[in-house]
């Protein structure tokens, strides 16, 4: 799985329809309405590389009120879940 966090820039007065149109595109798995330099960060997870192109410049671009994007690809994945289990290892007191 190819995880791409993807950076929106769209009309201010536009933003909670923007988001909502994201949110219903195929491959996008959540939408954060965010503070700072852009409006909305999107969560992309496609199976193939060649698929983000049509995802995201295909689909997510063209949505009316989009004004750019900027694309992040993720290498790895790390989310608490995942860091505690690797810190258990080896602590089990049963016995």
């Amino acid at each position: 799985m190819i995880t791409a966090i993807v950076m929106v820039q769209a009309e201010v007065d536009q933003i909670p329809e923007v988001a909502e149109a994201i949110a219903e595109l195929d491959a996008v798995s959540e939408v954060y309405s965010v503070t700072g330099d852009v409006a909305l960060i999107a969560m992309v997870r496609v199976g193939q590389h060649e698929q983000l192109a049509d995802v995201i410049a295909g689909r997510i671009n063209k949505v009316p009120g989009v004004l750019g994007t900027s694309t992040h690809i993720a290498f790895r994945t790390y989310s608490r879940h995942d860091l505690e289990a690797a810190f258990a290892l080896g602590t089990d007191t049963a016995g």
